[in-house]
């Protein structure tokens, strides 16, 4: 049964290339995100694996712990690992989940059988520190994915987690946000010292509370 918002991501253990894991105690108390990839050795895969090493700080500034899964055994990602730093002139600095007898892959819902009945789809999952899953995407096999979306996407859900406020669209981290419609006139004076701007009753704007 797929997972939804608000279902707690599954735990598992798993051998990957960086040595045996837990999942829930690896990602502790921070914020996660779990990535598949079809296989070792694709050309997709192997830009995404590449581009994510490169902007981790960015997810660390967020504590943000990333880890990849892909359904082949760990002496396969480590060849391909090598493959990743030299094509991608990067140094993969996080975990690869080895797969092989896709228990997580299965655990997450990860193979679509009209895709396709034997590779992942590239599904992400983005799991709070209270290990709930707070956001998924899925992509077919064949078009990469979009990471600064993902680094969007955290900013965002951080910001929502902490103050009554949603993000529109195409927002990004130091735009104005929107109250929440729960929050009444009077008590978004108390909540949002900034002030706010009505352009109806259900649609406030206020500068983002925590910059």
């Amino acid at each position: 049964m797929a997972l939804r918002l608000g279902d707690e991501a599954p735990n598992f253990q798993a051998e990957t290339s960086e040595g045996k894991i837990d999942f829930h105690e690896y990602l502790g108390q921070s914020w996660g995100i779990l990535f598949s990839h079809p296989k070792d050795y694709t050309p997709v895969c192997t830009t995404e694996l590449g581009y994510v090493s490169k902007i981790k700080p960015e997810f660390e500034k967020r504590n943000v712990k990333v880890i990849a899964l892909s359904v082949d055994p760990v002496d396969s990602h480590k060849g391909w690992i090598s493959d990743i730093n030299e094509t991608q002139n990067t140094k993969v600095n996080y975990p690869i989940i080895a797969d092989a007898d896709k228990k997580v892959s299965n655990l997450y819902d990860m193979i679509h059988p009209n895709a396709s009945e034997t590779t992942t789809v590239r599904s992400v999952f983005v799991i709070g520190p209270d290990k709930k899953v707070k956001l998924t995407l899925t992509y077919p096999a064949s078009t990469g994915r979009n990471f600064d979306e993902l680094l969007r996407v955290v900013d965002s859900l951080q910001l929502t987690s902490q103050f009554s406020v949603a993000t529109p669209a195409n927002w990004k981290d130091g735009e104005d946000t929107i109250i929440v419609p729960s929050v009444s006139d009077e008590d978004a004076k108390k909540k949002f010292p900034k002030g706010f701007r009505t352009i109806k009753p259900y649609l406030r704007y206020t500068p983002q509370p925590n910059k």
